[in-house]
């Protein structure tokens, strides 16, 4: 953004050059070329296709970002913080920003805001889950974007419930069973079955096997609009509520609730809103959803109220590693 005559604080939060570039870099894997040892703008235009004197200006602003550096004109290395944006670098932020990924693509729906509070529905053209079902790779980038996120959660999951006296568990919507195979590693007792797409299921499975849990962990493909294999102890639904409204947040817990029975417990894992100290991290999860898919960050108020609509009552709330809250519901 060109200097304006505001506060410094504002500019830089409106600044989209430094996100855009950030993004740019990412996808075409800028940092991993650099830890290479490539250096010179020419080898690394050629390296990723682009023109050497528009990629040379992209880097040129993150280089003033203190994302790279120029030791010398045309030759670039990482910066500490350019490192993050390396494959496996920390919070595996690359493909988090990858323009070709399936959450690289969702955040450029942003743009669409403004007609989305103007209007109070998603933007057009943006059913993400439409798009997963017909594009595979982008599928798998998905549920390996969110099994970075699952894989954060579990180790509060698993410590943080008695899971002593539960023998079977489902997973409703938990993509390639990263949650469900640590769940199942932290307690060698438990048996569980992941719900979820196809793809994702296909996954899973492989991960059952590579994990030496096929005796123990299965897939069910299917939508968790869909009655739920019945008669689990438990029934984890985790950070999938935010992406759906409310109708359509209530059928899943209603599905949950009506495959647990009068003995079951239904477990809700998600970043509620806490409007005395709101979270960004929460918030912009909110707005994103609010634009791609119709979903939306709950207060537990809210939480509560969806619950008995699908006839749950709460019987415990637990903080665990923030900004997740473990929600337990039993039948009423």
């Amino acid at each position: 953004m060109v200097d304006a005559p505001w506060a410094s604080r504002l500019q830089d939060l409106a600044d989209l050059t430094t996100p855009m570039t950030l993004r740019v870099a990412a996808t075409l894997r800028l940092a991993d070329h650099l830890a290479d040892g490539v250096s010179g703008i020419d080898e690394l235009a050629r390296r990723t296709g682009t023109h050497a004197r528009s990629l040379h200006r992209v880097l040129r602003h993150l280089v003033a970002m203190n994302v790279f550096t120029e030791p010398s004109p045309g030759s670039f290395e990482l910066a500490d913080l350019g490192k993050e944006l390396c494959d496996h670098g920390p919070g595996d932020a690359r493909t988090w920003l990858d323009l070709g990924t399936a959450v690289g693509r969702v955040d450029l729906a942003l743009t669409n805001l403004l007609d989305v509070v103007r209007t109070g529905e998603p933007a057009p053209g943006e059913n993400t889950w439409s798009a997963l079902d017909a594009d595979r790779a982008l599928s798998d980038s998905f549920d390996d974007q969110m099994a970075s996120g699952a894989a954060a959660k579990a180790p509060g999951l698993a410590a943080g419930y008695d899971w002593g006296t539960v023998e079977r568990v489902v997973d409703v919507g938990g993509g390639n069973g990263t949650l469900l195979t640590a769940l199942l590693l932290a307690h060698p007792h438990l048996r569980g079955t992941v719900v979820d797409r196809d793809g994702p299921i296909d996954n899973a499975r492989r991960k059952f096997d590579g994990a030496g849990l096929t005796a123990r962990a299965s897939g069910a493909a299917q939508s968790f609009f869909d009655p739920l294999p019945a008669g689990a102890d438990v029934y984890v639904i985790c950070g999938v509520l935010h992406d759906w409204d409310d109708e359509h947040a209530g059928r899943i817990l209603a599905r949950a609730a009506e495959a647990a029975g009068s003995h079951g417990r239904v477990l809700v894992l998600e970043s509620l809103l806490e409007p005395s100290s709101a979270r960004s991290s929460t918030t912009d999860m909110d707005l994103l959803m609010m634009v791609t898919t119709g979903g939306r960050a709950r207060p537990f108020e809210d939480m509560v109220a969806l619950g008995a609509a699908a006839g749950l009552k709460v019987l415990s709330r637990k903080a665990l590693t923030a900004p997740h809250t473990l929600i337990e519901f039993a039948a009423r």
